[in-house]
């Protein structure tokens, strides 16, 4: 269990994470400057170092996600990404770990009510983990026995709980899905105290984030511990969905891009060559900023309009199936286009400012890397464009239930 530090606090000098969706974003914007003078340090020691994690949950970005009536701040999903981007626009790695560990009151919206009050006693609680079935879970009674290792475990080194994927089977054998399909699968909750972190967390960027392999070895899990996506069994409304916990992801290529220009912008309205002159009058210059600026804005426009649509649809009642066949793809097609928009953007700004990027002093040599990695992550790779395109099409999706575009 943690302990509050109380370190951001607000302006009237109260202590403690904030609770509403104004007070979480101010927080996370005013602690962006800090995280930008500690992301050397962050990426040094390959995680979060403990009191930024206390300065993150004093933000109360750990909290986003629990509904009102747990006395939450219950953010819709462009709030939260807001938040997200905030805290990139500091540090890669935090704000990559700020996303991850605010999923713990999402995840609470698919576990009986009880048991997430019995698991989540305080609501700035971090989880962490990789959910693609990977280990494997042996039907018990009461529960399961889960074993397995898994990569990928971005903040698994300050997490409170550690939720992973694993097919079930009993007495040794695959245990087939409700819907025919030959192997189950369920996604399981375990204390960190019962998880081995191992560091295998040497990347080419988003060092900070410390996404090690992690192991959980014969662990007995309750069946209340676990959950689907298929099944919300605790609140209703737009953050009761399958793919909820993926919206907010955008929030970090957009902060990282965003905090790139405004760099980059800056040492051109300033830079005077006494060979070429000033840097603001020079033609590359000025093209390449407007051609990012152009990128970045579409872009941004784009992840969040395609939230605001489904919300909308959501809030009032609907269900996913009530958007078009291109409203349900828009948000998955958005989401990759953040991630590779913000790494080209990164990539041209890197090139204009030449010799002066490469060291690794310049934010921009970090970026560059960190925007590399993050475009390693399945939400983009091109298997979302298939997806969404055979959706489109009326094809079969290979990768559906990143779409959040199923049923």
């Amino acid at each position: 269990m943690h302990t509050q530090s109380g370190g951001a606090g607000t302006d009237d000098g109260s202590t403690g994470p904030a609770s509403t969706a104004v007070e979480i974003l101010a927080r996370a914007k005013a602690l962006a400057p800090t995280l930008r003078e500690r992301a050397a340090q962050i990426e040094s020691e390959r995680r979060l170092p403990t009191d930024v994690v206390e300065m993150l949950r004093d933000t109360g970005v750990f909290r986003m996600g629990f509904d009102r009536t747990r006395g939450g701040p219950e953010l819709n999903s462009m709030r939260q990404t807001e938040v997200i981007e905030a805290l990139s626009y500091g540090d890669a790695g935090a704000g990559w770990c700020a996303m991850i560990g605010s999923d713990s009151g999402l995840y609470a919206r698919f576990l009986e009510e009880s048991v997430a009050k019995e698991m989540f006693d305080d609501l700035d609680m971090v989880t962490a983990g990789l959910l693609f079935p990977t280990g494997r879970a042996e039907m018990v009674p009461g529960g399961y026995r889960l074993t397995g290792r898994w990569q990928f475990g971005s903040g698994v080194t300050h997490a409170d709980w550690v939720v992973s994927g694993a097919f079930l089977y009993r007495d040794g054998r695959p245990e087939p899905g409700p819907d025919g399909d030959p192997h189950d699968s369920r996604l399981f909750f375990v204390s960190r105290a019962d998880v081995e972190v191992i560091d295998t967390w040497h990347s080419t960027g988003l060092a900070g984030s410390g996404s090690c392999d992690y192991t959980i070895t014969d662990v007995f899990v309750p069946e209340e511990r676990t959950l689907t996506f298929a099944t919300v069994r605790n609140g209703e409304g737009p953050l009761s969905q399958p793919e909820v916990h993926m919206r907010n992801m955008p929030g970090v290529p957009l902060g990282v891009a965003r905090a790139a220009l405004d760099h980059a912008r800056e040492i051109a309205s300033t830079r005077v060559s006494p060979v070429t002159g000033a840097m603001a009058d020079d033609y590359r210059t000025q093209v390449t900023i407007a051609d990012c600026e152009a990128d970045y804005a579409a872009t941004r426009h784009a992840v969040y309009a395609a939230m605001r649509r489904q919300h909308d649809v959501l809030a009032a009642g609907g269900t996913l199936a009530d958007l078009t066949p291109d409203e349900r793809a828009a948000l998955p097609l958005s989401r990759r286009h953040a991630f590779r928009t913000a790494r080209s953007i990164v990539s041209r700004l890197y090139d204009l400012l030449q010799t002066g990027a490469i060291y690794r002093r310049s934010p921009m040599d970090r970026w560059l890397r960190d925007t590399n990695t993050m475009c390693q992550h399945v939400v983009a790779q091109d298997r979302i464009l298939q997806s969404a395109g055979a959706h489109l099409l009326g094809g079969k999706p290979s990768f559906a239930l990143s779409l959040g575009i199923t049923g």
